[in-house]
């Protein structure tokens, strides 16, 4: 089964919606200069108020190891995900704050997918490159670029960068990720979400990986 994580949550609303859709995992962005910007006080009261099984993850954009492990602490994060220029260095160090640990690479048309061998990390996510933004672009890349890695790794991989409901279908019939991640993907506008597009973007990657669609109470 391909699991789906729902990113830019920046309600309790639409986390619970997100939830009973069915989504494994909900991404909280502590960057600042993100349009789906949450305070780690807010995301506190939404996580806390989560039902079980559901992995709360915080996306950082090249943060201080310092200022993470106090918003993982506050927060109750279960994973981070580092999608700025963060060293595998930096990414084995932040072990000892007891997550599990995302590095995001984004790709582009120079994207050299030998990037990621220095990395003991518990998962790879790939995103579309943007000169301008880290991550939520709406834009695509090309996926086949990914067969290398996947085939050559076992460390899981997610894949991101523009996917929704009309696109989502051909990379994980082609690839079988670990995970997909969605977020413009299912918006009204940024950090809004459409309860209907979450459910839909779910039911999709459940079928289509081969998983019994579920009706979630």
């Amino acid at each position: 089964m391909v699991r789906v994580k729902i990113c830019g949550i920046t309600s309790e609303l639409d986390a619970q919606r997100a939830a009973r859709a069915g989504a494994w995992a909900l991404g909280f962005i502590f960057h600042k200069k993100s349009p789906r910007y949450i305070s780690p006080f807010k995301a506190k009261k939404i996580i806390d108020a989560l039902p079980p099984f559901i992995t709360p993850v915080g996306v950082f954009v090249n943060h201080n190891a310092g200022a993470m492990r106090d918003i993982i602490d506050h927060c109750g994060l279960r994973a981070v995900q580092l999608h700025g220029e963060e060293d595998h260095h930096f990414a084995h160090r932040l072990k000892r704050y007891n997550v599990k640990i995302i590095k995001v690479f984004r790709v582009g048309p120079d994207f050299d997918p030998k990037i990621v061998e220095p990395f003991k990390v518990d998962a790879f996510l790939f995103d579309t490159y943007d000169p301008y933004n880290y991550g939520g672009t709406g834009k695509t890349f090309d996926w086949n670029v990914l067969k290398q890695i996947k085939s050559s790794s076992e460390v899981p991989v997610i894949l991101s960068g523009g996917l929704n409901t009309q696109n989502v279908i051909e990379p994980v019939n082609e690839l079988k990720p670990y995970a997909v991640d969605v977020n413009s993907g299912v918006e009204e506008s940024p950090g809004k979400k459409d309860p209907k597009k979450m459910k839909d973007f779910i039911d999709i990657v459940s079928y289509i990986s081969g998983a019994k669609v579920k009706e979630h109470a």
